[in-house]
C-alpha cells in the first residue's frame, strides 16, 4: 500500500533523506523511528504530498504521489504532529468539513460521523467548539478527521504528543485497533510506545535506513545473556572472548568478591550456552546464573544509531 523507491530529499547541500527505500503491506502497522532531524517528518510529508521529493518515487496504492495525487491522496488520512484544526468550528461541523473535502458521499455523512466519533470517543463532545477542548479531546479530534472517509492508509505524525499518560494509553489503544482494516505509519520518540503498537519498525538516521525489521525479529539474530561465573576475571575473559559464538564481552562491576558477572553478546539460538557449558566444564568452573537479557526497542535503537555514527 506504501511504497518508498530511492527517495531523496536535498536542501541545498544538505540531504534530509538520503534514497530511501521500503514498503508497507496492506494492514501493517510500521513504527519510524528517529532522532531529531532523522528524516522522519520528511518521509511522512513526501508521502502525503504536502512536499515534493528531489528524486525518487513515492506510491500510495500504486498511485504515485507526484503525477496522480488525486487517486493517491484519496487514500490517505493524515494526522501531522499539530493537528489541522479551526477552534471555532464545532466538532460535529469540522468532521462534516472534513468529510466533504474526503468526497464522502453526501447521504453517509451523517452516519459516518457518528462511527467515527465512537471509535474516537467524542460522541460527549460533538456540539462543543474545538478551541474549547482539552489537549486530549483536540488530538482525538484530529485523529477523527484522519478517519473521515474510511482511508485504507492512516500516517500519524508524533500522534500522543502532549498527552498524559492515560489519553496516552487511549490513543495506542485506538491505534492498535487499526490494524488490519488499515495500513499505518506511525511516527514517535516514544520507543516503548512503539514496541507495544507496530508489527515493524524502521530506524532512520541521517536520512538514511539503517534498520527494517519486524519487531518479532529485531533480537532473533543477536541476543545477550548475562552470567554469573565462580572465577576471576583475569583466567576467565580471554576464553569468553575466543567463543565462536560470542561477538562481545562486557564486565559488569559489583559482583560478589571471586566471582566474575559478564554479558555476553550472542549469535544463534543454542549454540552459544553449549559453548559456553563446554569451556566452563572445562575450566572446572561452575556458573553461578544464566539468564537472557530481555532489550528493550530502546536497547536496540541506541545501539542501531551509535554503531551508525
Amino acid at each position: 500500500m506504501i511504497a518508498l523507491e530511492k527517495v531523496s530529499k536535498r536542501y541545498g547541500a544538505h540531504r534530509a533523506l538520503d534514497e530511501i527505500s521500503f514498503t508497507v503491506p496492506r494492514g501493517q502497522i510500521l513504527g519510524l523511528l528517529g532522532q531529531n532531524g532523522a528524516g522522519k517528518t520528511t518521509a511522512m510529508n513526501i508521502l502525503t504530498g504536502c512536499l515534493a521529493a528531489s528524486s525518487g518515487k513515492a506510491s500510495i496504492g500504486g498511485f504515485d504521489v507526484m503525477y496522480a495525487p488525486r487517486q493517491a491522496k484519496r487514500l490517505i488520512g493524515y494526522l501531522p504532529e499539530s493537528a489541522p484544526l479551526y477552534d471555532e468550528m464545532t466538532v460535529r461541523a469540522y468532521l462534516q468539513f472534513a468529510c466533504e473535502l474526503k468526497e464522502v458521499e453526501k447521504s453517509a455523512i451523517g452516519p459516518h460521523i457518528e462511527k467515527v466519533a465512537r471509535r474516537t470517543g467524542l460522541q460527549d463532545v460533538m456540539g462543543r467548539k474545538i478551541g474549547n477542548l482539552s489537549k486530549g479531546y483536540r488530538q482525538r479530534v484530529g485523529f477523527a478527521q484522519a478517519l473521515c472517509g474510511s482511508p485504507e492508509v492512516i500516517i500519524l505524525d508524533e500522534p500522543t504528543a502532549g498527552l498524559d499518560p492515560r489519553q496516552s494509553s487511549e490513543m495506542r489503544s485506538l491505534i492498535r485497533s487499526l490494524a488490519g482494516e488499515h495500513t499505518v505509519l506511525f511516527s514517535s520518540h516514544i520507543l516503548s510506545e512503539v514496541q507495544s503498537i507496530c508489527d515493524r519498525v524502521i530506524i532512520l538516521h541521517h536520512g538514511q535506513i539503517i534498520c527494517d525489521s519486524a519487531m518479532q525479529a529485531l533480537r532473533m539474530g543477536e541476543r545477550r545473556l548475562r552470567a554469573v561465573i565462580a572465577c576471576g576475571e583475569g583466567p576467565l575473559l580471554p576464553k569468553l572472548r575466543q567463543l565462536k559464538s560470542v561477538s562481545r564481552v562486557e564486565v559488569e562491576r559489583g559482583g560478589a568478591p571471586g566471582t566474575t558477572q559478564v554479558i555476553l553478546t550472542v549469535q544463534g539460538q543454542e549454540s552459544a550456552e553449549r559453548e559456553l557449558f563446554t569451556l566452563l566444564s572445562a575450566m572446572q568452573t561452575p556458573v553461578l546464573r544464566l539468564a537472557p537479557v530481555e532489550d528493550s526497542l530502546e536497547d536496540v535503537f541506541l545501539r542501531a544509531t551509535g554503531s551508525a555514527g
